[in-house]
């Protein structure tokens, strides 16, 4: 063990250099990340932090154990390789595994830093983390939830068992808060008095009615007859909403009781439940900002590890086929890749900005109109123009002297002092070496600006956009034509390219990544472009055929049903409708039908852990696409898809088994979700 701390330490310390550099590239990028504490860790201590969700210390439960024991296999049997673990936390803590090659590592370390950058830039992760003074600390949240569950499950008036159902039944409905409210809008376990006093009159609308009936100085008789428990329990404020409630799990901890096995009825919860169900939902908040930001957090650190490592040769001659291979992994794995998919939306926004700007200037080119612009402008020259300045692209030993031209005319592209450091080391030690200045060999971005180094990386520049210009229809030019007014007017096309902004593209990222998330980001970026040359589509199991065949390529479709894949992290959308369905106490609650219909089975088991959190009957409305069997042999013997019926159901369970019943058509009507109708199946199929 010994040999292995030291081993880690002096891998460690070998990272010290590379981890330094990044973050100065990073923040020349444009970047602000959080700082980053890199730690290298073992394989077992790696399988340890993803058994945690990342996080080195985690509230005591069995599923931990069981994460632990598949991460291990997994790597044992070489099925998924981990390259680093990031929290959000300020500072951001990132864990490397002790095993990879240098080149990994520096990968590892570029991407880290983008996503220390998003962690602190995004709103999204503003509602789910306290960013007061200090910045979010989740390792020390999480830490001090675990040493709260610990202790109560330690205590001898506790049955550890019941802390162990308790944590199985919340931990089932940990998807459902409501993601578009902050963290604070919850009850914290922060303030213990409101986690011991459950019974405050102010924040239990049960007692508030209690209080009333008190004032009335009834007589015990009286009150019992016509004020009992059952009508009290009806009468609760807020247990029927007016409006269908989206955050579930704070509604089962707000009116929810604990079913008495002993006396056959709910009865109301310890204190120490309720600080349990909060703790476990705070921490549904931290993680749901991963969840509902993976395609745009992943893609984003993915795309400027590769302007870093491969654009800035971050990664060394020797070290470049290893990261080849290692980002080749990365983009190639199968399914739905948010890496891929991420990569190449950020791609697209800049590569959209970027030629926005340029035929914006084209078009107040002096008698160029959207009509004659394709013969008035040649685009191989307006190609050429765009190319970088030579010193430039080359920046390093070799173009100091005319570097140093360009910052004595005030060049804003150019770091000065940079190149005057560099230029004096050269002279002191005769080779171009350190001399006490930068490292211009290894590290040539020291002697560029953003601007430099946006030029440098120009969208429309590399090889594969160099067309992107000839792509644009009339229709579009005819658009951003619509939308100049007395504008100032250009003599030529050079004066009108010597004014394009090389920084359009990243500036554009950068506004985008403060205020989307995977919805958002999807929604407004898959353009018809964007499926038709990613070659994107979408896919649907056909019963005719009994198989799985492409249903479409459009856009819109493709659009949808990527939609589907991330609204309310790819769960069921399901809401709270009555906390007294039929005037009983029941908990009555409604899937948002979209098209796609519930895993039956999979939402059976859940409705028996709400039955755990609510203590009374539960009900779940739902709808069903029922298929019949002339229905199916009509669609086979035509090569199309069999026409369904949807039809309402209602499942309930009382703690015994789960029955099914025909669903009331006014509450079939209120969970018909046709404002989010993301079913992507076409009208007519693709045979």
């Amino acid at each position: 063990m010994r040999d292995e701390r030291v081993e880690a330490k002096r891998e460690a310390a070998s990272l010290d250099e590379p981890a330094a550099e990044a973050r100065d590239l990073a923040e020349r990028l444009g970047l602000e990340p959080y700082p980053v504490r890199y730690w290298v860790v073992g394989h077992d201590e790696m399988n340890e932090l993803i058994a945690y969700g990342g996080f080195q210390r985690r509230y005591p439960h069995w599923r931990w154990g069981m994460n632990y024991e598949r991460q291990r296999k997994k790597d044992r049997h070489g099925l998924g390789k981990a390259f680093e673990i990031v929290n959000n936390d300020d500072p951001s803590h990132a864990f490397l595994q002790e095993s990879n090659s240098i080149a990994d590592q520096k990968a590892v370390i570029t991407h880290v830093e983008a996503h220390a950058d998003f962690f602190a830039n995004n709103g999204w992760f503003g509602l789910y983390a306290d960013r007061g003074e200090g910045g979010p600390n989740a390792a020390a949240r999480l830490e001090r939830n675990a040493d709260r569950i610990t202790a109560i499950a330690d205590r001898p008036d506790v049955d550890r068992d019941e802390v162990e159902r308790l944590v199985d039944a919340v931990s089932a409905l940990d998807d459902t808060i409501d993601q578009h409210s902050p963290v604070d809008a919850a009850r914290s376990v922060e303030d213990p008095g409101v986690a011991e006093d459950v019974n405050d009159p102010d924040d239990d609308p049960l007692a508030a009615v209690e209080e009333r009936i008190a004032e009335l100085d009834l007589s015990e008789e009286v009150r019992r007859d016509v004020f009992d428990d059952e009508w009290l329990e009806e009468r609760g404020e807020g247990v029927e909403p007016e409006e269908p409630r989206p955050d579930v799990l704070a509604f089962l901890r707000d009116y929810g009781k604990r079913y008495d096995p002993e006396s056959g009825k709910a009865v109301d919860r310890e204190p120490w439940e309720t600080t349990v169900i909060d703790a476990i939902r705070e921490e549904a908040y931290y993680f749901a900002g991963q969840k509902s930001t993976k395609v745009m957090n992943e893609g984003w650190a993915t795309y400027w590890e590769s302007v870093m490592m491969g654009g800035e040769g971050f990664a060394g001659p020797d070290e470049f086929l290893t990261y080849a291979d290692h980002m080749a992994r990365v983009l190639g794995s199968p399914g739905l890749n948010p890496y891929k998919l991420g990569f190449e939306l950020w791609t697209h926004v800049e590569l959209r900005t970027a030629r926005r700007d340029v035929i914006d200037r084209l078009l107040r080119v002096e008698g160029v109109t959207p009509e004659n612009f394709h013969s008035r402008i040649d685009l191989d020259e307006v190609a050429e123009a765009l190319e970088p300045h030579p010193a430039i692209a080359g920046a390093g030993p070799a173009t100091l002297d005319e570097l140093a031209e360009l910052a004595a005319d005030g060049d804003p592209r150019v770091d000065a002092e940079a190149v005057d450091r560099a230029i004096s080391a050269r002279t002191d030690d005769g080779e171009g070496g350190s001399g006490g200045g930068p490292d211009v060999e290894r590290y040539p971005w020291k002697l560029l600006t953003r601007e430099g180094l946006a030029e440098r990386h120009y969208v429309l520049s590399r090889p594969e956009h160099r067309g992107a210009l000839r792509n644009v229809s009339r229709e579009t030019l005819a658009e951003r034509a619509r939308y100049m007014f007395e504008v100032d007017r250009y003599g030529t096309v050079d004066e009108a390219l010597a004014d394009v902004d090389r920084t359009a593209g990243w500036d554009r990222m950068l506004e985008v990544r403060a205020s989307h998330n995977d919805v958002t980001f999807i929604d407004a970026f898959l353009t018809d472009e964007f499926v038709r040359e990613g070659n994107y589509f979408t896919y649907e199991y056909s019963r005719a055929a009994e198989e799985h065949r492409v249903a479409s390529v459009d856009a819109d479709d493709v659009r949808r049903k990527l939609l589907l894949q991330f609204t309310n992290f790819g769960k069921p959308t399901v809401v709270v409708l009555d906390g007294n369905f039929r005037n009983r106490g029941e908990l009555l609650l409604g899937h948002r039908f979209n098209g796609v219909a519930l895993d039956e089975e999979s939402a059976k088991e859940t409705l028996k852990r709400v039955f755990e959190l609510w203590g009374r009957p539960v009900n779940l409305a739902t709808i069903r696409v029922e298929y019949s069997d002339e229905a199916i042999r009509r669609a086979k013997r035509r090569g199309t898809e069999p026409e369904g019926e949807e039809v309402g159901v209602r499942f309930q369970y009382d703690g015994g088994e789960v029955t099914e019943h025909d669903l009331d058509p006014e509450i079939r009507e209120r969970i018909e979700a046709g404002e989010v109708d993301y079913d992507t199946k076409p009208d007519d199929w693709l045979a």
